[in-house]
């Protein structure tokens, strides 16, 4: 009993303090997150510059407030889902970089993930153009 307060007592002091503190950290966090998925990872990299190219496309468009809301939420999903596949490969690989039927399993459903994603980005753009 007393590890599992140990491991309580050790999970809070690594969370951090709480109030403005908390977010300032949160946001140290979240832009390192970014800057090691743009240093670390093609694809996200790749889907940054789609989404350069596609958002401002978005903007110049004659199109609903609503559909250019979309339009850009669907690219912008795509960078989301990239960076939780990111996380996912990287988490795997810092268990073991063995080979693994499950680790496969893993890392194919996060692809899958951002395939489905990316398909969705043709999908709401052709609905709303075509």
């Amino acid at each position: 009993m007393s590890e599992l307060n140990d491991c309580q007592t050790d999970a809070q002091a690594l969370k951090g303090r709480s109030g403005l503190r908390r977010i300032i950290d949160a946001t140290g966090y979240s832009l390192a997150g970014l800057k090691a998925a743009y240093l670390g990872e093609a694809a996200f990299r790749q889907l940054l510059l789609l989404n350069f190219m596609l958002i401002p496309v978005a903007c110049l468009l004659d199109v609903s407030r609503t559909e250019r809301a979309v339009m850009i939420l669907v690219a912008l999903m795509a960078l989301i889902v990239e960076l939780l596949n990111s996380a996912i490969e990287a988490a795997i690989d810092r268990i073991s970089l063995a080979i693994h039927p499950l680790s496969k399993q893993a890392k194919d459903m996060g692809s899958a993930a951002q395939f489905l994603a990316l398909i969705l980005i043709v999908v709401v753009w052709g609905a709303i153009l075509l």
